[in-house]
């Protein structure tokens, strides 16, 4: 761990908070030890280091990460553009970033950087190739990278587990992806929190579509109700229109369009309210057809 990358960040931090070192020291240490935590002379005690996050608003473990990880904001930004482009199924993009990352030594020096870039390769694969064996086995490289324990697994992998079971759905392997989603929810409930409130969404989301799929509706509205619960507590957006609508997709297969058209409208105004324009007109056709066909009211 560099010690000095994590005292160039706290001195960062504070400037940008127009604090002086007694500021940021009052009540936590001496203003003397943060010139030395400033300077790399010295690496607080984690109590001490974590007094300070609080005052310069982030998460303690944002200082280990840059401690660990040279450029970690170079490293958070395309993470960040792969998991936009994973979002929004842009598998072109993903391997455009691959491809102009898979040589940069601050991915092939690092295993939990590395683990970034096998994981897309293999959504890659899958969705672009087709070539559910090759994808199957960039997954599984990716997940021993960083695989410590049969027991616990870190967010990233259970999001990685959340991949090779949407591969097995669109194999129709439901036996195979349903046992892996259950494993993933499993270790899910041994968090003692999570970092990213979104992984529980993509989970819970993409499970209730396998239960769709397996015509267990009711099981599947409710596992999309929990995520939407989980989405108002954490104040989050993020699939937020796609839960409600398949929601509705539920309803629509149990022929309760009544129902149906509630959550399919509210769907709607999500997608309309993140300017997200890939489903807006499919679902505008949907409740237009109902209509005509007198299956809702006008």
């Amino acid at each position: 761990m560099d010690f000095s990358l994590i005292g160039q960040k706290i001195k960062e931090l504070r400037k940008q908070m127009r604090l002086s070192q007694g500021e940021l020291a009052e009540g936590i240490c001496t203003q003397a030890q943060i010139s030395k935590i400033e300077k790399g002379d010295v690496f607080p005690l984690a109590t001490t280091l974590y007094l300070i996050s609080q005052r310069l608003g982030v998460d303690v473990n944002y200082f280990f990460d840059i401690g660990m990880t040279p450029r970690l904001d170079y490293i958070q930004e395309v993470e960040n553009q792969l998991k936009i482009a994973r979002h929004k199924m842009d598998f072109d993009t993903i391997r455009q970033i691959i491809k102009s990352e898979e040589k940069n030594p601050l991915f092939t020096q690092n295993k939990k950087n590395s683990q970034l870039l096998l994981w897309h390769k293999g959504i890659y694969e899958y969705f672009k190739n087709k070539d559910l064996i090759r994808a199957l086995d960039l997954i599984e490289q990716a997940i021993a990278l960083t695989k410590s324990s049969e027991k616990v697994y870190s967010e990233r992998e259970l999001d990685i587990m959340v991949s090779k079971a949407v591969f097995y759905v669109e194999e129709k392997l439901y036996n195979e992806a349903y046992s892996t989603y259950k494993s993933a929810l499993n270790y899910l409930e041994n968090f003692p929190y999570l970092t990213d409130n979104t992984i529980k969404l993509r989970l819970i989301y993409n499970f209730s579509r396998l239960l769709t799929r397996l015509n267990q509706y009711d099981e599947s509205i409710s596992y999309c109700n929990e995520a939407i619960k989980w989405c108002i507590e954490q104040d989050l957006l993020f699939s937020l229109g796609e839960l409600h609508y398949h929601i509705g997709y539920n309803y629509e297969l149990k022929r309760d369009y009544a129902s149906a058209t509630v959550y399919l409208t509210k769907s709607l105004q999500v997608f309309e309210l993140q300017g997200d324009d890939r489903f807006i007109p499919f679902i505008k056709k949907k409740l237009k057809e109902w209509s005509t066909e007198n299956k809702i009211s006008s």
